[in-house]
């Protein structure tokens, strides 16, 4: 099962969050786009510890496609250092993981 994976992402508004889920959807790099949120999230950045309110992006696709989503993902987002990482999908049921493999990049 490791063909395919779930990238997570936070950003800082709905609208921003929408705007990357259309556009990689639209563009065959992930088949679906869960929005969550508002998170609350507590980090450190340039020295200071912060507090914001963000919206959770979880995207499925195929491993494959993960540096061109990441890449694309870059340029719609509005961090310096947005976060964008993968988690492989160790099982999924045949019928959705063909979905997936059908509405992604081959």
């Amino acid at each position: 099962m490791t063909e395919f994976c779930t990238v997570y992402v936070t950003v800082g508004s709905e609208a921003q969050a929408l705007e990357i889920a259309r556009t990689v959807v639209n563009e065959n790099l992930a088949a679906c786009a869960n929005l969550l949120g508002p998170v609350t999230s507590v980090y450190r950045w340039q020295g200071k510890t912060h507090e914001d309110a963000e919206v959770a992006l979880l995207l499925k696709t195929r491993r494959v496609l993960f540096d061109a989503l990441a890449e694309r993902i870059r340029t719609l987002h509005s961090y310096d250092c947005p976060c964008i990482v993968a988690w492989p999908l160790e099982a999924g049921t045949a019928d959705y993981l063909g979905w997936v493999r059908d509405q992604t990049r081959r």
